[in-house]
């Protein structure tokens, strides 16, 4: 366990959902987190839990789409120590389809789920480089791979997923390694209601997936320390999926063939 004086600070935004909260739980066993979201209620009480636990944490209320939240946030996580890990993580769908898309919904989508992660490096750009070994985590997902629904916010995080790169490209020479994360489907507390309206909820979603279970949080943070980490110290530039399988191709046979008496499979 690192001395907490001596930590490097990690900025994680979206910190108060489960996948935050749990990217700094984990990223608390070597930093000091400066948690980051616009519900201050929410974060400041997930924090003082992980604080409970010894993490060394600081709540700040930001709202990313705004640059001077972000200018202010900048100058406040400084104080805490040396910054050399951002985390964007927060993220949000709006228009499920084209049909429903708006312009004011296009907007949101893009403006959260991709201006807002380049905006935040930005703020960070000078202490990242400063430390000499930043990392950039950008949780993009699934969507930014393929075609599941929310075109914009689709759009939004393939567009992050090229941005990752081309931080990992322009940025190596000052020692920073930018990686993005593909979750797909993860058991948050939104789906855990989902699944008590509809207990066969997972069931269905598991379809989908060749590998017969989903990440949990923890899953998705072990990805971003292991990736944060000195294992990964010439990994750059990538996108790591955490999702069971689902990119690699789906497992739906029809029914008829997996059924019968015939299929010598599995």
């Amino acid at each position: 366990m690192t001395d907490q004086t001596t930590k490097p600070v990690a900025v994680v935004t979206g910190a108060a959902g489960d996948i935050g909260m749990a990217i700094a739980a984990k990223l608390s066993e070597t930093h000091t987190i400066a948690a980051v979201d616009i519900d201050i209620t929410a974060l400041e009480g997930a924090a003082a839990d992980l604080e409970n636990h010894g993490a060394h944490i600081a709540a700040f209320q930001c709202d990313l789409t705004k640059q001077a939240d972000l200018e202010r946030l900048s100058k406040e996580a400084a104080r805490l120590g040396e910054v050399t890990t951002l985390v964007n993580n927060a993220g949000a769908a709006a228009a499920l389809t084209f049909h429903q898309m708006t312009a004011e919904t296009l907007s949101k989508d893009l403006a959260l789920n991709l201006e807002a992660a380049l905006n935040c490096f930005k703020a960070f750009e000078r202490s990242l480089i400063a430390c000499g070994a930043g990392t950039v985590i950008n949780i993009a997902s699934v969507n930014g791979l393929s075609v599941f629904g929310h075109p914009a916010y689709s759009a939004a995080k393939a567009g992050l997923i090229h941005a990752t790169r081309s931080i990992a490209v322009e940025y190596g020479k000052y020692g920073i390694r930018s990686n993005a994360i593909a979750p797909g489907t993860v058991k948050t507390q939104a789906w855990n209601a989902r699944q008590a309206a509809n207990p066969g909820v997972f069931a269905e979603v598991l379809a989908w997936y060749p590998f017969k279970s989903l990440p949990e949080p923890d899953d998705i943070a072990a990805a971003v320390s292991f990736l944060v980490g000195p294992a990964a110290r010439c990994i750059t530039g990538i996108c790591l999926p955490v999702d069971s399988g689902l990119t690699a191709g789906s497992p739906s046979l029809p029914r008829s063939f997996t059924q019968s008496s015939d299929f010598d499979g599995f």
